[in-house]
């Protein structure tokens, strides 16, 4: 017997209703249901981060949240981050510095570097890789994300 339910929240600034299973997880229903692909699906065992977002504001792994539980929460995936500008200083140095190769990481990545520059975080390396630890990249080595990260800290915002 398969069970649903449905659900009612906002993605990106839009409200959305569905039926979904109650055992799919956040990021597939983003992914398979709702078109939103920016997110990654990796290790689906909430390790690599490559589906990190947000849900009231908090930085979550979509593969380890289920649809149900995002009834009456507000989602924003990389492609919301993106569309609000919000991701913009992040992605320019992340271009300049090299920081995003084969791009299997970045949209989780961009998502954690935005929730360490947004709540504050200062450009130390060691704390920026403590920070972004919980998301995995094979192929920069990690140098160049951090160095992205320090120079959008280092640049005046205001």
């Amino acid at each position: 017997m398969s069970r649903t339910a449905e659900i009612s929240l906002t993605i990106n600034g839009e409200a959305v209703r569905a039926i979904v299973p109650v055992r799919l997880n956040l990021v597939d229903f983003l992914r398979h249901d709702q078109g939103l692909t920016g997110s990654h699906v990796g290790c689906e065992h909430g390790v690599c981060g490559a589906c990190t977002m947000t849900v009231d504001g908090q930085t979550v792994r979509g593969c380890l949240m289920l649809a149900v539980q995002a009834d009456g929460a507000e989602v924003v995936t990389i492609e919301g981050l993106s569309d609000s500008g919000r991701t913009a200083a992040l992605a320019a140095a992340f271009t300049r510095r090299n920081a995003l190769q084969c791009g299997f990481c970045t949209p989780g990545m961009i998502a954690s570097a935005l929730s360490y520059v947004d709540g504050g975080g200062v450009a130390d390396p060691a704390a920026i890789r403590a920070h972004i630890s919980g998301n995995y990249c094979r192929c920069t080595g990690y140098q160049s994300i951090v160095a992205a990260i320090c120079d959008v800290i280092g640049e005046d915002r205001t």
